[in-house]
């Protein structure tokens, strides 16, 4: 497992951990012991840690190669999940993925935003920048949600829309704002999880829904840290302060009003248990989505309002 540049302490001690259980089963010496209060100390000071954490620390969690992706969770959502590609209009684009499968025996669509987990993988999906026409994907497939009555779940995980010239000659602002209406319009429940970073009006594209979930050190923000460092404070090594300043933290979001629920992570990050985060993340879009059918019954203007008020919460 890769570690964080915070987390050097812990890494320290692992690899203690790790040299003397190499030992013990080399020379058969029992120092079971000494294993046992380095394994306990090591987890306290992970506790100590990541009660502590910075805005900044977050954003490099969220940003952590082996944290859970779309398609993780996918193969827990569905087995007879059907990939549906293009946007009909010039071509497919891989950092967007959906289609129609069975959650908990209900037809729903399901969209999110894959970053890949290898060199070859991230290339393959654009580091999860979609390009206009994976917007335009979406907004079809939203489309056919609404025209079919079936409930749409989003996981959103990029750091922002794919900024290069043949995107804009593309039409890229239009495509997410024609993604966003879509969203708007349609009359079925929206559940949207942000499971890395939701970055900017790409992440916003797809997570215009009923309800909003963060996970617990995901990111949230109209602008990446180093973004909006590089436009206030006119450098990009301001990122700390700006993470500091954005309020994009699932815990200040949540006060904002602007997430519905925060998603609690095996301790040290949802890298650390795949299997238990990708569970507890079902769980609740079930519970979230049969509070949504049983309590709604206009689903459109249930989001109109939910955005409406927004600005209206406690300020932090």
């Amino acid at each position: 497992m890769r570690f964080l540049e915070f987390e050097k302490p812990i890494a320290e001690l692992e690899a203690k951990i790790e040299d003397l259980k190499g030992i013990s089963n080399n020379s058969g010496v029992n120092i079971t012991n000494e294993i046992s209060k380095l394994q306990t100390k090591s987890q306290n000071l992970l506790k100590k840690i990541y009660k502590n954490l910075t805005p900044w620390q977050k954003v490099l969690i969220a940003r952590h190669e082996d944290r859970p992706q779309f398609l993780d969770y996918l193969e827990e959502i569905s087995n007879d999940f059907e990939f549906l590609a293009g946007d009909r209009l010039f071509a497919e684009d891989l950092a967007i993925l959906g289609g129609i499968g069975h959650f908990e025996e209900q037809s729903v669509v399901v969209i999110g935003q894959q970053k890949g987990n290898s060199t070859e993988s991230r290339i393959k999906h654009n580091f999860g920048m979609a390009r206009p026409e994976g917007y335009r994907k979406a907004k079809r497939l939203i489309e056919l949600a609404d025209r079919f009555n079936l409930p749409v779940i989003t996981f959103v995980n990029t750091s922002g829309a794919y900024p290069g010239i043949e995107s804009e000659e593309r039409g890229q602002s239009e495509a997410i704002a024609s993604c966003i209406l879509a969203c708007v319009k349609a009359n079925v429940p929206i559940i949207s999880v942000v499971i890395g970073e939701g970055g900017s009006g790409g992440a916003i594209a797809i997570a215009t829904a009923n309800k909003v979930m963060m996970l617990e050190h995901s990111i949230y923000s109209v602008i990446s840290p180093e973004g909006g460092a590089s436009i206030l404070w006119k450098t990009a090594k301001a990122n700390e302060q700006a993470a500091v300043e954005q309020k994009l933290t699932a815990q200040d979001l949540l006060k904002l009003g602007v997430i519905e629920e925060i998603l609690p992570e095996p301790l040290g990050g949802a890298h650390r248990d795949k299997k238990s985060t990708i569970q507890m993340v079902l769980r609740a879009i079930k519970a979230q989505l049969a509070d949504v059918m049983l309590n709604v019954t206009d689903f459109k203007k249930h989001r109109e309002e939910r955005f409406l008020l927004f600005g209206e919460k406690n300020t932090l």
